[in-house]
């Protein structure tokens, strides 16, 4: 993974003040991100898991990601600066997005791009509806990002849909199903419409956008975008 910066004496930003978010850029593509430097943590999942609305109820902002009653509207990677070495990145949803199956497939490829290769990228937030939880697609989220050696914080959303017997269960059924990537994975109740959940997001996240890890000296890692990237995504 690549140093955040050029400058030798970098260190780990503290927290940073979620409510502080601004829109940034947004790109269809790689190499239209910003520059790949700091620290970067993504939101995925579904085009009805209520990603837009996480991100809002998050920032405490309901016109800083876009919302829309016509699940896939977000077609493009929309970025959020929290400061000036963090940010947060809203994906394009996927799997239920009525589009044409060839700009499903350019979707796709692009997400892969993004998670494969993406060195500021410290962890995904992949959003789950409670009530249908880890579909395909959603699974192949998660494969991508495990096949990346990526950390994920699974939201299982609209928990408020649920009663609190019910909710628990699935969450714990979710834990059960995946206990065998533990170190890599963990797992959440959240709703964007009771803002419950936000605490445990919030510390997963600081614990991302505050990796100090990532400041080693990178002389000692192999490719890693070369080890992981499979079949040609070019």
């Amino acid at each position: 993974m690549n140093m955040p910066g050029s400058d030798d004496s970098l260190q780990a930003p503290v927290a940073p003040n979620y409510r502080q978010a601004e829109f940034l850029t947004s790109a269809s593509k790689l190499s239209q991100c910003p520059p790949d430097t700091g620290w970067e943590v993504a939101f995925a999942g579904r085009s009805n898991a209520g990603k837009s609305s996480a991100i809002n109820s998050l920032t405490n902002n309901k016109k800083l990601a876009r919302t829309s009653k016509t699940p896939g509207r977000t077609q493009l990677l929309n970025f959020f600066t929290l400061t000036e070495a963090q940010r947060l990145v809203d994906l394009p949803g996927y799997g239920f997005a009525k589009v044409p199956q060839a700009v499903k497939r350019e979707w796709t490829r692009q997400l892969e791009n993004y998670l494969q290769r993406r060195e500021s990228l410290r962890g995904l937030i992949l959003l789950v509806d409670v009530r249908h939880p880890m579909q395909p697609f959603d699974q192949q989220m998660l494969d991508w990002a495990l096949a990346a050696s990526m950390p994920v914080h699974i939201l299982l959303t609209k928990a408020d849909k649920l009663k609190k017997g019910p909710a628990k269960s699935t969450l714990l059924q979710v834990r059960s199903s995946l206990k065998a990537h533990a170190e890599l994975v963990s797992v959440q109740l959240f709703s964007a419409l009771k803002h419950t959940g936000h605490e445990e997001l919030i510390n997963v996240l600081n614990r991302w956008l505050t990796d100090s890890s990532v400041l080693d000296d990178p002389a000692e890692e192999i490719d890693h975008g070369a080890e992981i990237a499979g079949p040609d995504t070019a």
